[in-house]
């Protein structure tokens, strides 16, 4: 669920939707989100000074948080 959500959210941002790559990594408590987009991508991703990427992490924190799991977000260029 949080996969779909974080491709729909990071879609809306990139120019190449096409080359977004997510690795979803489950463990007992944490989930890690490996996430992968275009180099021309990749600073509109990230934001200015890290917004958009604090944003995406605050989103999935949000959502994760009455399961009682952790979501860490890995954005790899």
């Amino acid at each position: 669920m949080l996969k779909e959500i974080l491709e729909k959210l990071v879609r809306a941002i990139v120019d190449k939707p096409e080359e977004i790559h997510i690795i979803e990594t489950k463990g007992q408590k944490v989930c890690i989100y490996e996430l992968r987009v275009a180099k021309m991508d990749f600073g509109k991703v990230i934001g200015k000074h890290g917004k958009n990427a604090l944003a995406l992490r605050t989103i999935l924190q949000s959502i994760s948080a009455k399961s009682g799991m952790r979501v860490m977000l890995e954005i790899i260029e």
